[in-house]
């Protein structure tokens, strides 16, 4: 077990790399505005590439993926697990190109968030409530129906390892309305990068991907539900409560 002092430096060397990381690919992606949006992904996939090797030298964080298999579906609309900041950075990498549903007040980050916004997105104003479900709706099946992934956090917010908010109807009704399956995901991660500790922590983080639950004849709530119970089903599985609270 490494002491904190140095699991402070390794993290402090790893978040300089970060920074350098998305300047230079939130420039690229800037930089070539002009170009297709798969494209741009293309970019943003490499940018995740890039940050797994800098959590892996820098921070002895690496990730093993359960059930790639399960992404062989022409179009799907992903509900993720939130417990950190690691999967916003890393299911760039596991994933088809997708398009994420986030809050609004991201994009005006200067470079991360003008080169968020150029990834073709779906922002939504926070507490809106049923102005954003409907602008959700109307984007979201366009998307779709276009071929396009859509990546969602049902809990809305990044919750603590053993704990859980909520699911919000949202990711649901888009799936009830269009008639897309959905494609659940759940992963230990907030165990290695917990939410508001700068100390990221040496492992193995593991991601499930789980079987498409499809939103056929099925109500929103019923979806949910599905999901919900996935999902938290399969966090008990490869949770580890020792790792929790640190």
């Amino acid at each position: 077990m490494q002491s904190k002092p140095v699991l402070y430096i390794r993290s402090l060397l790893f978040w300089l790399g970060f920074i350098i990381n998305t300047v230079v690919f939130g420039m690229l992606i800037i930089f070539f505005f002009f170009t297709s949006p798969n494209f741009r992904l293309g970019i943003a996939r490499v940018w995740s590439i890039t940050n797994n090797f800098l959590l892996k030298v820098l921070c002895g964080i690496t990730f093993t993926v359960e059930g790639e298999e399960n992404l062989n579906v022409e179009t799907a609309i992903i509900l993720s697990k939130h417990q950190s900041t690691w999967e916003t950075l890393a299911l760039h990498s596991i994933t088809p190109y997708a398009h994420w549903v986030f809050k609004s007040e991201l994009m005006f980050i200067p470079i991360f968030g003008w080169a968020l916004a150029l990834s073709d997105p779906i922002s939504v104003h926070r507490g809106a409530g049923r102005v954003a479900i409907k602008q959700l709706l109307d984007e979201g099946i366009k998307k779709l129906n276009e071929g396009k992934w859509l990546i969602l956090f049902p809990e809305g917010t990044r919750t603590k390892p053993g704990k859980t908010h909520k699911y919000k109807i949202g990711g649901a009704l888009l799936a009830e309305k269009s008639g897309f399956p959905v494609i659940p995901i759940a992963h230990n991660a907030g165990e290695f990068w917990p939410r508001h500790s700068f100390i990221k922590w040496p492992g193995n983080i593991s991601v499930v991907i789980g079987p498409a639950i499809e939103s056929r004849g099925k109500s929103a709530d019923e979806i949910n539900k599905e999901v919900y119970h996935w999902i938290e089903n399969t966090m008990k599985r490869i949770s580890d409560e020792s790792r929790w609270n640190r």
